[in-house]
């Protein structure tokens, strides 16, 4: 049966899903195809339809700053996409602000901020001619990109820009600016007049919306109002109290269907959201809500004044809304129904657990540095959030039916979709054959604890159930793990050997075989008829955090604190191969059932997706050998033909330097012509790869007449400028000692045949007497 089992060689990266969003502005593309999210100093874009993401598309461009190397990422610290999508222009730590093409990815225009500190707030006008920027300085400079000039300074707000935006009439010539004295200031840019205050609030207001008549203007702030404003006299019209703090609020469009009630023509309809991470709708003239959200997938925030959702984005063109959450992720809902369409998880922090399940192994499990677990379909990386606990969700596992999900709230969660706690107990619950279908969390079915055992004298870390599911072990902190009986949780045994904590344990699938790995950088396997240990798997170099069998037993994938996977052998204790793309610990290890695909997930909040690709590279390898085998041939051809020139840049091809020499020595012997004519038109590699022939040639005084010969072409080229060669101080430091030595040999050479040549001419004229007298 093994024999038909085909062992694993190589795994290579076919997917790396990174943060793409870690805070910061958010902005929708006019089609509503794409989202613009700020990611750590830079920005990426990524597709609504698939989720594929772009990294550092614009931004992050060097510049000399104070660094170790003196240079550093000149991050982006807020930006803007114009109202057609076009353009999107990014403020700079440098103090640069930079014009970018979106479909070209290219700055097309840069400048100078000339803010006195941090520019923290960019915004297009409606035709999006203009451009104007807030700073930490109080003021507000309107730019014009395409000459790259201050057009105007706006003075007099108070305090951080927080709020930018134009008039939506491009004739009013009109920009609206908060700060942190709860006013709101608008100046006419064109004669930097302010035309116009709105004082209302008591604390910081966040963001502003017009009506769609613009005759009004809706204000939200942390002072947990919303205040309707008459735009011309900039009285206030309506307050209306709403007991949450609001980071945002869009006057919706006329005509359009909320949850299916078409909103009335002539009304003023406000969407808001904030502290309690749901989105309501007010009728502002009635200050009556016409929508409460009831399906949010925002956590409420824990803390009064806290934040739950930060931004809400309205796209016009698709009718469509996008929710922005503190925790870094982009909800997005159908206005028409609300229903959520899309969750994208722009950052998920430490990943802590990975776990494959549904048919095919369709839907990953992950759970982070979060309350929430996340649920992936592998075939789309569509995200679906799953509230519950109350505190970070630690471990999950699933059957064929069930998820179990545990949590630092000391609770452990069953879900029925279409591991243990942290504490030294073993416990068995018994799952009921019905469930009361209720959403109310107080009349969620309680499962009874049938069995319960002190197992450890320190934290559980893992809990394995064997494939039989009559035995099950559990791996400590205690420096232990220990194999129990399903039925009675009685102690079969213990297994002691290793120096530090067990980070998990696991069942061979078809040997009587318990594995274990921990922090004491080893993985062991250990027979479960007599608990000896049987193998000692060491290579790590940190702890061995988690460990997955492959191959029917036959092969592991281990994952390290390092960062580091490792594939192994087991027949032969040998790591088969490492892979390096995590930056920082594994936490979590999955394995389809077919094994041709594995997920790792660590604390660098990267998810990578490994392919199996051993026969691809054992056809590559074959293919090659077969392509090699036939230029060999076709090589060995030429030169018994004397076709040496040509053969020459095959064998190059090839990086043969025996071959090369024996055909540089041929040329020499034929005495044949046009070698530095064949060298010039030889590519740069190749050039490269003679160089370095002839350097090893060089190294030995019976090849150093074609070796010189070589050097000496080479050298003509590279003062012609018709090579350039990497690395040249390194090359030329291994052939001078050589050269020198074969130079001071000629030299003495050529002294002796002068000497010869002198011992000989002096010999004549005797040698020519003697023959007289004879």
């Amino acid at each position: 049966m093994s024999a038909k089992i085909k062992l694993k060689e190589v795994y290579e990266v076919q997917n790396q899903y990174k943060a793409f969003y870690t805070g910061g502005t958010v902005q929708w593309s006019p089609n509503g195809q794409e989202l613009l999210c700020q990611n750590s100093g830079a920005i990426n874009l990524i597709s609504v339809s698939d989720e594929s993401t772009e990294p550092v598309i614009f931004g992050a461009n060097p510049s000399t700053t104070d660094d170790d190397d003196g240079i550093a990422e000149d991050s982006v610290y807020t930006f803007a996409l114009a109202n057609g999508g076009e353009h999107v222009v990014s403020a700079h730590r440098s103090g640069l602000l930079r014009m970018w093409d979106v479909a070209s990815r290219q700055v097309v225009k840069m400048w100078r901020g000339l803010h006195q500190g941090p520019t923290t707030r960019l915004a297009f006008s409606a035709g999006d001619q203009l451009v104007a920027s807030g700073g930490t300085d109080t003021t507000v400079r309107i730019w014009d990109p395409m000459q790259q000039v201050c057009v105007g300074t706006l003075r007099g707000c108070v305090g951080v820009v927080s709020l930018l935006v134009f008039h939506p009439d491009k004739g009013r010539k009109v920009i609206l600016a908060a700060g942190d004295d709860a006013k709101i200031y608008a100046w006419n840019y064109e004669t930097r007049e302010l035309v116009k205050t709105f004082a209302g609030h008591f604390s910081k207001v966040t963001a502003v919306s017009f009506s769609n008549d613009r005759k009004f203007l809706v204000s939200a702030g942390r002072d947990k109002i919303l205040v309707l404003w008459d735009y011309e006299t900039q009285q206030s019209v309506k307050t209306i109290p709403v007991y949450e703090s609001l980071e945002s609020v869009i006057v919706l469009p006329d005509g359009i269907r909320v949850n299916g009630q078409k909103l009335k023509k002539g009304k003023i309809y406000a969407a808001c959201a904030g502290e309690e991470g749901l989105i309501k709708v007010w009728e502002m003239t009635e200050t009556a809500i016409v929508f409460k959200q009831s399906n949010s997938l925002v956590t409420k925030s824990a803390e009064e004044g806290g934040l739950a959702i930060t931004e809400m984005l309205l796209n016009r063109q698709t009718s469509q809304l996008a929710v922005v959450s503190a925790d870094h992720n982009i909800i997005l809902h159908d206005l028409e129904t609300f229903d959520c369409f899309k969750q994208l998880s722009g950052f998920s922090d430490e990943i802590l657990d990975l776990i494959l399940f549904g048919k095919k192994d369709r839907l990953l499990g992950m759970a982070t540095n979060s309350n929430d677990f996340k649920v992936y379909d592998t075939t789309t990386m569509n995200c679906q959030l799953v509230k519950g606990h109350t505190d970070i969700v630690l471990s999950l596992s699933a059957n064929d039916q069930f998820m179990l999900s545990s949590s630092k709230d000391n609770s452990i969660r069953l879900w029925q979709y279409n591991a243990t706690n942290q504490d030294r107990c073993l416990k068995v619950w018994k799952i009921p054959k019905e469930f009361n279908q209720t959403s109310d969390e107080k009349e969620l079915t309680r499962l009874n604890c049938t069995l319960t055992e002190l197992a450890h004298e320190k934290d559980i870390n893992c809990v394995s159930i064997s494939p039989n599911d009559r035995l099950l072990a559990t791996g400590s902190q205690d420096k232990t793990a220990k194999l129990w009986d399903v039925s009675n949780l009685s102690l079969v045994g213990v297994f002691r050997g290793h120096k530090r904590g067990i980070w998990a344990v696991r069942f061979s699938p078809i040997d009587q075989i318990l594995l274990t790995n921990a922090a004491d950088c080893s993985i062991k396997l250990w027979s479960l008829t007599d608990m000896t240990c049987l193998k000692s798997l060491e290579g790590h170099e940190s702890s061995v955090l988690r460990v997955e069998f492959l191959s029917n037993g036959m092969q592991l994938i281990s994952a390290g604190a390092d960062g580091l996977l490792k594939l192994w052998s087991i027949k032969s204790s040998e790591c088969i191969q490492t892979l390096d793309k995590h930056e920082s610990r594994i936490w979590a290890l999955c394995v389809t059932e077919d094994e041709t695909v594995f997920y790792s997930g660590g604390s660098d909040s990267q998810l990578i997706k490994w392919k199996d690709v051993t026969d691809e590279k054992r056809d590559r390898e074959m293919t090659e050998r077969k392509d090699m085998l036939l230029q060999e041939q076709e090589l060995n051809n030429l030169v018994n033909d004397k076709k040496l020139l040509k053969a020459l840049r095959l064998s190059l091809n090839l990086n043969r330097p025996l071959m090369t020499l024996k055909i540089i020595n041929a040329v020499i012997k034929a005495q044949e012509q046009g070698l530095p004519e064949t060298v010039q038109k030889l590519s740069n590699d190749h050039k490269e790869t003679l160089l370095k022939h002839a350097i090893e040639w060089n190294t030995n005084s019976r090849n150093c007449r074609p070796a010189q010969l070589v050097l000496n072409i080479l050298l003509q080229e590279i003062l012609a400028g018709a090579f350039q060669v990497s690395e040249l101080n390194k090359h030329l430091t291994a052939a001078l000692p050589y050269t020198e030595r074969h130079f001071a040999r000629m030299t003495e050479y050529a002294k002796d045949l002068k000497f010869i040549e002198y011992t000989l001419q002096c010999m004549q004229p005797h040698a020519a007497r003697a023959t007289n007298k004879s």
